[in-house]
């Protein structure tokens, strides 16, 4: 969803006479199928891990025409009907699909002449998994040179792919002074800062990972944001009372570019769309609990490029934060190969492709 409102919020700013309408396939299914797609999801991979790296491995490798996916299929095909409507309605002149449940709907359906538009599809992690590709796809978007490699080796064209990044919201791109951010939120400028990030659904033991970070003797102010979590941020909140001047939380915010302008270093899980904002800020992250499957699989390629550190544990995580405060030299190698990945105008990129082609 949010690779889809960076495309959007692009679209408004630099391509003024395209009007840009993201419908979220979840807006159109029943409770049920929403609930299979998101709480089960977020169930498994907060709960059962190793059960959700398993999925994501199977069908990675299972077979369209298996009995399995069949059914799966015809139960999308089924949930999502109010979609394809909502599609035909808005009559577009091309669509660019941010998930690969869409882009699978609407290959059968342009393979049933029912829809004539091309189809975009945009990857948002840094791997591929099979779902993504479909057939009947006018082009792709890929993360890196990598993951544009492993799609032609999987039988697209070579000019159906496109290396542009992950979209990512503009204001990821524009300049921004730590100095004013700080006040914004009452930190200090002056004192090393670190962001700590749990996603936008509040998942993982956050308020246990701050209360241990707090009992370190290094000088460092620690910004904790618990998403959409009003228990885990009530439970933070009460933490930084007990830690005056170190501990800032927040919920769910529209202004993590401000709050990564302050920062001097991250942690956080591995999401494609995280760490791509990370890259863009020029923020040097340390990745923990990265889940199974895709997010083993982004942290992989932070950790190649010397863009990341890696914490297996919450003893690991203490280290690798003691390490960076105590060698400026490493944090800041870290900061470069950031900033040197970092792609902030992939947004503008995938739309300038889409409409050169219309």
């Amino acid at each position: 969803m949010r690779a889809a409102e960076a495309l959007k919020a692009h679209a408004a700013i630099e391509f003024p006479d395209t009007e840009a309408v993201h419908l979220d396939a979840m807006d159109f299914v029943p409770a049920g199928f929403r609930a299979v797609y998101t709480d089960l999801y977020l169930h498994l991979v907060n709960r059962h891990p190793a059960l959700w790296g398993y999925v994501y491995q199977k069908s990675d490798t299972a077979l369209s025409s298996s009995p399995g996916q069949k059914l799966r299929r015809a139960i999308e095909r089924i949930s999502t009907r109010p979609l394809r409507a909502a599609i035909r309605a808005a009559a577009p002149d091309a669509i660019i699909c941010t998930h690969f449940l869409p882009a699978e709907l609407l290959a059968r359906e342009i393979g049933k002449q029912r829809v004539t538009c091309p189809v975009w599809v945009q990857v948002t992690d840094f791997d591929l998994h099979s779902m993504w590709l479909q057939p009947h796809m006018r082009g792709y978007f890929a993360a890196t040179e990598e993951i544009a490699y492993r799609m032609r080796t999987r039988g697209l064209a070579a000019d159906a792919v496109h290396v542009t990044g992950i979209p990512i919201m503009p204001g990821f791109g524009y300049p921004l002074e730590r100095q004013r951010c700080a006040a914004l939120f009452g930190l200090d400028p002056q004192r090393k800062t670190i962001l700590m990030m749990s996603g936008g659904a509040g998942i993982g033991g956050l308020d246990k990972t701050v209360q241990r970070l707090l009992t370190l003797p290094e000088d460092f102010q620690l910004v904790a944001l618990a998403g959409k979590n009003a228990a885990m941020l009530a439970s933070l909140q009460e933490l930084a009372a007990a830690h005056p001047g170190r501990l800032f939380p927040f919920g769910f915010t529209s202004q993590v570019e401000q709050l990564m302008a302050c920062a001097d270093l991250a942690i956080t899980k591995p999401g494609g769309l995280t760490t791509s904002e990370c890259l863009a800020m020029g923020v040097p992250m340390i990745i923990h609990s990265p889940i199974p499957g895709q997010e083993e699989r982004n942290a992989d390629y932070l950790l190649e490029q010397g863009a990341a550190l890696k914490a297996i544990d919450l003893t690991a995580l203490e280290y690798r934060v003691r390490q960076l405060l105590q060698q400026p030299e490493l944090l800041q190698r870290l900061k470069q190969r950031s900033l040197a990945l970092g792609k902030p105008d992939a947004g503008r990129s995938v739309l300038q492709t889409v409409l050169s082609k219309l």
